[in-house]
């Protein structure tokens, strides 16, 4: 029987089907977030950690050219592709759960599952890289199963109330940096105290980066994973609450989406397009205006960090929620070869993210290509196309030979506790 990839990496037996009827939206949507989260990390792979937010990290420098690249990628891609991700892994659960049901099974099937996932995160974050995101998949997926059965409108406003909520704590506890440290705001009398704990964060964000440094330019592989279980050790939980806030009400609305039935085709088409690109515009002006704002000051320290991980939360929504809705429509009628390969991607996605990181290794790490800290943002780029062009290239053949990405077969025998078939 043909195999269907479900949102979040779940496959289950279907009917057989066409071409046209494998390439479903949500694949597509999934392949297209997975290329998306690579130029979404690809400073952090190849720069150290505080270069991911603020131009000076760079160790190769930041001409005029990488900062307006730097605006790009705020508005079009930072934050968006792992927003999509999200919605789909929400969308994901209740059909893996509907699933389950029909053949007996429990929530505690989705449980293990996550439980499985979660250990998957631990080891790529402490032997392969550490932005690992799936270690807050699994713990937020666990949160999230409260809402499993929520109707569709319910689950939408309470994703919604949640994820404002969630940015203004985000406002608060982040953004509250770049005022103390790059307004009046934290010049006026009474403030030392807040400027000194400010700076000290900064430095000791910097010093771990001088750290670093040898151990990515001249270290071992063990060195490196040395270095993680040394003084790393905890970041995986660490401000996982916090990051919990955006997640999990972006899961819900996921949830919410899939039984309005917007990721399916039909109904009134029209009306998604239109919301699907106002939102798009709203989201993406407000964006851009933001990133300009952050341009104008001098790309400064808190004023990138603070842009990125808090005052954009309430900007990007719009855009997440319109470019699903675009995706969706988009991928329901798409065709031809970069449909197919994109939804291939998307049906390998989760053996696409590992191996990114696994390719991304033998680029930079010392030990193999030797570029960490070499490559402007230009050029890293360059290594984007690279891994684009691997991920389309692998996973098409891949999947008309084998019924799962590898990982995705790994996870699917630990999860039911049996082995499943593999070869077609």
């Amino acid at each position: 029987m043909e195999e269907q990839a479900i949102p979040d990496g779940h496959a289950e037996e279907i009917a057989p089907a066409t071409r046209t009827e494998r390439i479903a939206s949500l694949d597509i949507i999934r392949g297209i977030a997975v290329l998306g989260i690579l130029a979404a990390n690809i400073v952090a792979f190849g720069q150290p950690w505080s270069a991911y937010s603020w131009p000076g990290g760079f160790l190769s420098g930041h001409d005029s050219t990488s900062d307006w690249l730097w605006v790009a990628q705020f508005v079009l891609v930072d934050g968006k592709m792992r927003g999509l991700f999200s919605l789909l892994f929400g969308a994901g659960m209740v059909l893996f759960m509907e699933r389950a049901r029909q053949r007996g099974a429990s929530e505690m099937l989705l449980a293990r599952r996550l439980a499985i996932l979660l250990l998957f995160g631990l080891i790529h974050f402490y032997f392969i890289w550490r932005g690992d995101i799936l270690v807050l998949y699994a713990i937020s997926g666990l949160a999230g199963m409260m809402f499993l059965k929520f109707p569709a409108e319910r689950a939408l406003t309470l994703g919604l109330i949640g994820y404002v909520i969630g940015a203004i704590v985000y406002g608060v506890a982040l953004g509250s940096a770049y005022l103390v440290s790059d307004t009046a705001f934290g010049a006026q009398p009474g403030m030392e105290a807040s400027r000194g704990s400010v700076a000290e964060a900064k430095q000791a964000t910097l010093e771990d980066d001088r750290i670093e440094i040898p151990i990515m330019t001249e270290g071992t592989y063990s060195d490196f994973v040395s270095h993680n279980l040394a003084e790393h050790l905890f970041d995986p939980f660490d401000n996982l609450v916090l990051l919990m806030l955006e997640t999990v009400p972006l899961m819900i609305m996921g949830m919410g989406f899939y039984r309005f039935g917007w990721f399916n085709p039909g109904g009134d088409e029209g009306e998604r397009r239109t919301w699907g690109w106002a939102l798009v515009l709203l989201g993406g002006g407000a964006s851009l205006t933001m990133g300009l704002w952050i341009k104008s000051g001098g790309l400064t320290y808190w004023g990138t960090m603070s842009a990125i991980s808090a005052f954009s939360l309430l900007p990007r929504l719009p855009m997440i929620i319109g470019l699903a809705l675009l995706l969706a429509l988009y991928g329901n009628a798409a065709s031809g070869w970069l449909a197919e390969r994109l939804a291939a991607a998307g049906r390998a996605a989760f053996s696409n993210y590992i191996g990114t990181s696994l390719l991304m290794m033998l680029v930079f790490h010392s030990w193999a290509g030797g570029l960490w800290g070499e490559l402007t943002r230009p050029e890293l780029y360059l290594v984007v196309l690279l891994g684009w062009a691997m991920m389309l290239a692998w996973s098409g053949p891949w999947l008309s030979r084998y019924r799962y990405g590898p990982l995705e077969w790994l996870w699917r025998c630990l999860t039911y506790g049996r082995l499943f078939a593999f070869k077609r």
